[in-house]
């Protein structure tokens, strides 16, 4: 049974850092590619950045390159989201999500078979 527990999240002033982990149990993390992914406030979902299964190749949404990095510790089973120079625009509700990995790293939520629970993100002064 896939469970995906996101935490980390909080309230943060613009220019802020936090960063995001998941912890992943009951499938073999070490071969699903895996993503954040994050809700607006009023909002659908969008990809926020992904890591294939092995750690080596990873992506993010335009609006995050250089202030975002995923990374995974698949000894661990847990993956990670550090976030820096945080906007407004950034809040929202953060989920992990995972897919049996593919030849090419999934960058779209739809793509993704498993989310979990949620963090809320807030950045506001």
């Amino acid at each position: 049974d896939v469970q995906l527990q996101a935490s980390g999240g909080g309230l943060v002033q613009p220019g802020g850092s936090l960063r995001l982990s998941c912890a992943a149990s009951g499938f073999a993390f070490s071969t699903y590619d895996m993503s954040w992914l994050r809700q607006g406030p009023g909002k659908g979902v969008d990809w926020v950045a992904g890591i294939n299964s092995r750690g080596g190749i990873t992506a993010y949404a335009d609006s995050m390159k250089g202030r975002f990095t995923i990374s995974r510790d698949n000894a661990k089973n847990t993956m990670y989201l550090q976030m820096n120079s945080l906007k407004p625009e950034d809040s929202g509700v953060y989920y992990c999500a995972a897919v049996p990995a593919r030849t090419t790293l999934p960058t779209a939520a739809q793509e993704y078979d498993h989310w979990g629970q949620g963090t809320q993100v807030t950045v506001s002064s």
